[in-house]
């Protein structure tokens, strides 16, 4: 009888000492999470408001609420009086240790937040990057796929990728066709450019502005050199570059004119 009166004096001490603090941090953890639910929404929203990325939304929202709480719940702690110091300096240490165990993988995620956010490519462009040419299929918080034109799947970690120089071939409504062209010497250089001039201005793909341009660019060990310069838009490139490569050949043996190759003249001498 006397030793459960004991604890009963003990436990009404406790209730007594801890109560009022026990109730107030409770009452904290409840307004708290409602403020972070609150807080979380109006971030979303504003997201939404200024068309950030739909991949990105969801994870800046799920970022933001898990810093909130783990805030809410060292401020619940140390209400009811428990240290805090020692806690928190555990915390860093294990937010080290798995900072460098995974400093690849965090690379990686910053990586696809640049690219989320500054976007130098989106879903749908042709890029070339890290020695890869495809079409952007996936933007991913850790990689990026690609789908290479003979429908291979290349996926490309963000790390390098946000850091790299790449080409993107798809920002630009329209792109120039370069190609090079040789004839013979001692065939009539005037007859070549008036065959390409006309090829050029029969294919309703090629745009009259910026004006094509063709050049005598070299005098080579085999041929004369004919540089061409078209514009087109960017979707029609490779129709025109390849239709072009047949056009010329079929219309350079029509009119005459020669397409060369290396070849070397071997003398012998008997003596």
């Amino acid at each position: 009888m006397e030793n459960l009166e004991k604890y009963s004096n003990a436990a009404m001490d406790l209730i007594i000492s801890y109560g009022p603090k026990l109730a107030g941090a409770i009452l904290v953890l409840i307004v708290g999470l409602w403020v972070i639910k609150f807080l979380t929404k109006m971030v979303n929203h504003r997201m939404e408001k200024i068309s950030m990325d739909e991949s990105l939304r969801p994870f800046f929202k799920s970022l933001i609420g898990i810093l909130l709480k783990v805030l809410l719940v060292i401020s619940v702690l140390g209400m009811l009086g428990i240290e805090m110091t020692s806690f928190i300096a555990i915390l860093g240490a294990a937010g080290l240790a798995v900072g460098m165990a995974l400093s690849g993988t965090l690379q990686n995620f910053a990586g696809g937040v640049m690219i989320l956010i500054f976007k130098p490519f989106k879903v749908g462009d042709v890029i070339d990057a890290r020695g890869y040419l495809g079409s952007v299929n996936q933007i991913q918080i850790f990689n990026t796929i690609l789908k290479t034109p003979d429908n291979k799947t290349i996926i490309i970690p963000n790390g390098g990728l946000s850091t790299d120089s790449l080409i993107n071939y798809s920002t630009e409504d329209t792109r120039r066709v370069d190609w090079t062209f040789g004839i013979g010497y001692g065939d009539k250089y005037d007859r070549a450019k008036n065959v390409l001039s006309e090829l050029i201005n029969n294919d309703p793909q090629i745009l009259k502005e910026p004006e094509p341009f063709i050049a005598l660019s070299e005098l080579a060990d085999s041929s004369v050199n004919i540089v061409v310069r078209t514009w087109v838009k960017s979707a029609d490139y490779w129709s025109v570059y390849f239709r072009m490569n047949e056009e010329v050949y079929a219309r350079f043996e029509q009119e005459g004119l020669n397409i060369p190759y290396p070849q070397m003249d071997v003398h012998v001498h008997k003596q």
